[in-house]
């Protein structure tokens, strides 16, 4: 007898595994609960991501939507710290619901999650303003570390994802229609940059660079007004069109 598992069936038993097998002892758990809301079309991935998120006492599933229309409303009502999106939806996609999210709520984090790496998608979600990317099949603690990075201001990457963006940068060199680089940086301003692309936050950097975290601060808002962005995804954007630091 042949037993024939739809994608949606696979996508939850691979929750599951992840529910599972996680390593949830890296997690210090804080004084407050992080909010979350997921966004996917599929019914059983909800359920697998919740059920996984369940286990950990710092995060909470308030509440999750399976298109990008409901996904607004949804996250208008319950304001959450972070959005996890799957890019592919019906009445409105991830990207252009990350979009508008940004634009009304930019103090909301967004993940963007697919069963897809394609380039077009990586760079169409970090240009929404994305701070993290991973493929459904990333490894079992990818997710729960992207968390935690993008809720503290980082960005995040799975390791498909980020090889794949290490490639983007040598193709974007060569793209035709890439948009010059007119803006000139210090050696110091690099040095940032280079490293908040790398996943640094502010005081982190600081302490490698023996600086104040003010310090970093300042440069960094001096960085992003030279660059005509609004966030750290716009940043890490700009820096890899223009080929200011590498992966």
């Amino acid at each position: 007898m042949l037993l024939v598992i739809s994608k949606p069936a696979v996508i939850f038993m691979k929750c599951r595994q992840l529910c599972e097998t996680a390593d949830f002892n890296f997690l210090a758990v804080s004084s407050s609960t992080i909010k979350i809301v997921i966004a996917d079309d599929h019914e059983l991935f909800r359920e697998g991501f919740k059920a996984m998120l369940n286990r950990v006492p710092e995060y909470e599933v308030i509440g999750e939507a399976a298109n990008g229309e409901e996904l607004l409303n949804v996250t208008e009502q319950l304001q959450p710290d972070i959005v996890i999106v799957d890019i592919i939806m019906p009445k409105m996609d991830g990207i252009l619901a990350t979009e508008k999210i940004k634009s009304r709520f930019p103090g909301i984090k967004v993940i963007a999650i697919s069963m897809f790496d394609d380039d077009n998608s990586i760079i169409d979600m970090l240009e929404a303003g994305a701070s993290g990317y991973l493929v459904k099949n990333a490894h079992k603690n990818d997710f729960l570390q992207a968390l935690r990075k993008v809720y503290e201001g980082n960005m995040y990457y799975c390791n498909q994802t980020t090889l794949k963006l290490a490639r983007l940068i040598a193709d974007l060199h060569y793209h035709p229609h890439r948009k010059k680089l007119k803006t000139e940086f210090t050696s110091r301003q690099i040095e940032i940059i280079q490293l908040i692309g790398n996943g640094f936050a502010s005081k982190e950097i600081a302490g490698k660079l023996k600086l104040t975290t003010r310090t970093i601060e300042n440069y960094r808002e001096k960085i992003m007004e030279k660059m005509d962005v609004n966030n750290t995804a716009g940043l890490i954007v700009y820096a890899i069109k223009h080929r200011l630091f590498k992966i």
